[in-house]
């Protein structure tokens, strides 16, 4: 017979290999069970562990390499899933510290700037002093240089007047 032929139905189920225990049932016999579904009976005999029962130690060697994968496998998801709660902890970690690292850097640039703001101010209060302070004062005008922006007009006109 080939494979995947239909046997004849007058054909014992002994006849055919490796039936184990529905030896000696006929096909027609089996078939009209299986139709009426009466699997109650059959159970036990179409069990597939009485199958692997009788072929020896193969099958389970099948079995524990099958059941050694599974357990690789979920010890596999189970680091990964560790790990992946590692990472989401490690990003979440570093995404507090860049918020918290810039709050401080906000607020050392607001009172950097709050500081140029104050020194812009003592500033012109000092270039105001200068000002009011220069016609009073005697200075030779050779030793000390004013830069041009902030020149008197009231020492250009005493300079221009000893000339």
């Amino acid at each position: 017979m080939m494979p995947g032929q239909i046997p004849d139905p007058s054909l014992a189920a002994g006849s055919l290999p490796s039936l184990g225990p529905l030896a000696g049932i006929s096909a027609t016999t089996l078939t009209d069970q299986l139709k009426l579904a009466d699997f109650r009976q059959l159970g036990t005999m179409l069990s597939p562990l009485h199958f692997l029962g009788r072929l020896g130690k193969r099958p389970l060697a099948i079995k524990t390499e099958m059941d050694e994968d599974e357990e690789r496998r979920k010890r596999r998801r189970e680091k990964n899933k560790v790990a992946a709660a590692r990472c989401r902890n490690k990003k979440k970690e570093r995404t507090d510290f860049l918020q918290r690292e810039s709050e401080r850097l906000e607020m050392v640039n607001s009172e950097l700037k709050a500081q140029i703001e104050e020194l812009r101010l003592e500033r012109q209060q000092l270039m105001v002093m200068l000002n009011l302070h220069r016609p009073t004062c005697i200075v030779r005008t050779d030793s000390v240089k004013t830069p041009e922006s902030e020149a008197n007009p009231l020492l250009e006109q005493l300079s221009s007047e000893t000339k």
